[in-house]
């Protein structure tokens, strides 16, 4: 699932067209459009997209709040990498973020993993 794909089903949820959901929050419709159906990356920054999670209507620290930002962060990404359509792969991303996000990763770590993952391509 995309940022996109995750934002327009919690709207969804909601029961308020694109329209009425961006006229209640102060969204601009084409941008809310453009994101839903992943035109647009997810915003940087970590306000917008608090403002978003709390107008769909998700709290910190629920699960739907730490995917929510998994896949803003695999949006932005993603979005950046020419030809990444595997989507399997595409849904491990937010996973190995998080990973590295809560490991003391060193310089010397990372290079170690880049080319395991060079060496595994090259099979």
């Amino acid at each position: 699932m995309t940022f996109g794909d995750f934002f327009k089903e919690l709207r969804l949820r909601s029961n308020m067209t694109l329209r009425h959901f961006c006229e209640c929050n102060s969204f601009d419709p084409g941008n809310i459009s453009k994101l839903e159906r992943n035109i647009l990356p997810a915003p940087h920054s970590e306000e917008k997209l608090n403002s978003y999670a709390k107008a769909l209507g998700i709290k910190p620290g629920d699960d739907e709040y730490l995917t929510f930002f998994d896949l803003a962060k695999t949006s932005r990404i993603s979005s950046n990498v020419q030809d990444l359509t595997d989507l399997e792969l595409l849904n491990m991303l937010p996973v190995l973020f998080r990973t590295v996000d809560n490991k003391d990763i060193t310089p010397d770590k990372l290079e170690r993993i880049i080319e395991l993952i060079k060496e595994e391509a090259k099979k």
